[in-house]
C-alpha cells in the first residue's frame, strides 16, 4: 500500500473529518458551558483530517499541537474527554498522570501509555474486520454447537431440526458442557524485565510449553446456556478468521497518526520549587512524558510505535501548584492552553436539564422502573442549583460534581421507599429540597461532612 492509499484508508477511520462546528454542536449536547475548551479540542481534531490531505513529505512535518486544559475540578474536563473518546473512531486512552512513576522506581512508566493505546488499536481493528468474516464464523459457530447438542454423528435431520431451534432462540436458555480455549494466565503474576521496554515474564506453565509443542492448546469446560456458548464460539471462529498480522500492522499505523491520549490529573505531578521533600518520583514523571510528547520510538509486544504524530491533551485542576510549577520543557511541549471557567448557579440549573443524559433525568428514569413517577419543578431545580452553588462557596468548590452529592441527599428516603410506592408521583419543588437539605445547607459544620 502507497503512501496517499495509507493516508485515504486512515482519513476514513478519522471521525474529525466532522467540521469543528459539528464537533462543538455534539459536545454541547452534553457538556454544558466550556466553548473555549470545546473550540481547541474540536480544532486539534480537525486538524488530524486536515494534516491527512497534505502532500507525503509536508504531512510527516506537521506535529499535533498538544493541549492543556486548566480549570477547578468539576468545571467539566473530564466530561469532555469522556465524550470526545465517544466522539472519535481513532484509538482513545485516558490516564491519571498519578499512575506513573519515573522510570527505575517501582511502578508503571510512562511508555504503558503507547502500549495501551496500541491494545486499544488492535482491539477497534480486529472489531471492524469481524464484520468481513461474520457470516463464516457464525456458521461455524452453529455447526461447533450442533456437535455439543446432539454429536456429531447425528442424522442430517436431526440437525437440520436443531439448527432452525437455534436460528429461533427455542433452546436459548438451554445448559450444555461446552470446550473453549483457556487463554487466562493461570493466577501467575508477570514481571517487567529489566531493561527490555514492553517485555514481560512469567512462571512457566509446563502444560501450555506442551500443548503448543504437541501442536494444541489449553482448553477448559464451561456449563453455560446454549445462547452464551453460541456467543463464545462466534467470538473464537472471528478470531481463527482474522488476519492477525494484519489487523496489528494496521493498528500500529492507526495508533502512530490518529491515537489521542488524555492525561487528567497533570498538576499532581507538579513539584514546587519552594516545597522540600514529598515524591522524588514527580519531576521525574515530567521528564519521562518530554519524549513522548515531542515523538519516541516504544518497545511493544507487537513491534516498535512511533508518537510523533499521537495528540496529547492534558488537564488539571492546578489548586496547589501552578502551570507554571510544570517544567519549562514540558510547558513548550503544550503549547495550546485553554483555562475552564468555574460553573456559576447557571450553569447548574443546565446541567441538571440541558444534556440529553442529565442527572435529572437519569433519576427519573431509575424510578420509573420502580413504578415511581418523579417530577422536577423549575423552582425545584433552581433551589438545588443554589443550594450547590451555596455549599461550594462555603466549604470547597468542586463544580457540578456538588449537584450529584445534593440529590443522592434529597432523593435517599423515595429511593429507599420506591419498591413499596409503585404507582404514585413524587414532586421536586422548592419547599421539598429546603425541606430536606436546607438546614444541612445553612449549617456549615453538617454540610462539611454530609454535603
Amino acid at each position: 500500500m502507497n503512501t496517499s492509499q495509507h493516508a485515504l484508508n486512515l482519513e476514513k477511520n478519522v471521525t474529525s473529518g466532522l467540521t469543528p462546528q459539528q464537533i462543538v454542536e455534539q459536545l454541547d449536547r452534553h457538556v454544558v458551558g466550556q466553548k473555549e475548551a470545546k473550540r481547541s479540542v474540536a480544532i486539534a481534531l480537525r486538524n488530524r483530517w486536515r494534516r491527512l490531505q497534505l502532500a507525503d513529505d509536508l504531512r510527516h512535518e506537521v506535529s499535533p499541537k498538544h493541549i492543556i486544559m486548566i480549570g477547578p475540578t468539576g468545571c467539566g474536563k473530564t466530561a469532555i474527554a469522556r465524550r470526545l473518546a465517544r466522539l472519535t473512531d481513532a484509538p482513545f486512552l485516558k490516564v491519571e498522570a498519578t499512575k506513573f512513576t519515573e522510570v527505575g522506581y517501582m511502578g508503571r512508566d510512562v511508555e504503558q501509555i503507547g502500549r495501551d493505546l496500541l491494545e486499544i488499536a488492535i482491539e477497534q481493528t480486529k472489531e471492524k474486520m469481524r464484520a468481513d468474516v461474520e457470516a463464516t464464523a457464525q456458521k461455524n459457530a452453529s455447526h461447533r454447537l450442533l456437535d455439543v447438542l446432539v454429536g456429531k454423528d447425528a442424522s442430517q435431520e436431526t440437525r437440520q431440526s436443531f439448527l432452525d431451534k437455534l436460528a429461533h432462540g427455542e433452546i436459548d436458555t438451554k445448559e450444555v458442557d461446552i470446550q473453549v480455549a483457556d487463554h487466562g494466565t493461570s493466577g501467575m503474576p508477570t514481571f517487567d524485565i529489566p531493561g527490555v521496554p514492553g517485555a514481560q515474564m512469567g512462571m512457566i506453565n509446563i502444560s501450555d510449553v506442551l500443548g503448543k509443542t504437541l501442536g494444541g492448546g489449553r482448553t477448559k469446560t464451561l456449563r453455560t446456556t446454549v445462547k452464551e456458548a453460541k456467543s463464545l464460539f462466534f467470538q473464537e471462529e472471528s478470531e481463527k478468521l482474522l488476519d492477525q498480522e494484519k489487523a496489528v500492522r494496521e493498528a500500529i499505523r492507526l495508533t502512530e497518526e490518529n491515537g489521542i491520549v488524555f492525561i487528567d490529573e497533570i498538576d499532581k505531578i507538579c513539584g514546587r520549587s519552594n516545597r522540600a521533600g514529598g515524591d522524588v518520583s514527580r519531576e521525574g514523571v515530567q521528564r519521562d512524558l518530554l519524549p513522548l510528547l515531542e515523538g519516541t520510538t516504544i518497545n511493544t509486544k507487537h513491534g516498535t510505535l512511533q508518537t510523533d504524530h499521537i495528540l496529547f491533551i492534558t488537564s488539571g485542576a492546578f489548586h496547589v501548584a501552578k502551570p507554571s510549577d510544570l517544567l519549562p520543557e514540558l510547558q513548550g511541549r503544550l503549547p495550546t492552553r485553554v483555562e475552564l471557567k468555574p460553573l456559576t448557579q447557571e450553569d447548574f440549573v443546565r446541567v441538571l436539564v440541558e444534556p440529553e443524559a442529565s442527572l435529572t433525568r437519569q433519576y427519573t428514569e431509575l424510578l420509573k422502573t420502580e413504578g415511581v413517577d418523579l417530577v422536577f419543578a423549575e423552582d425545584g431545580i433552581e433551589e438545588i442549583a443554589s443550594c450547590a452553588a451555596e455549599v461550594n462557596a462555603s466549604i470547597e468548590n468542586i463544580g457540578a460534581r456538588r449537584l450529584q452529592t445534593i440529590l443522592e441527599r434529597l432523593l435517599e428516603s423515595i429511593s429507599f421507599d420506591a419498591p413499596t410506592c409503585a404507582g404514585t408521583q413524587v414532586l421536586i419543588d422548592a419547599a421539598y429540597v429546603q425541606d430536606k437539605v436546607g438546614s444541612l445547607v445553612k449549617s456549615t459544620d453538617l454540610s462539611r461532612f454530609i454535603l
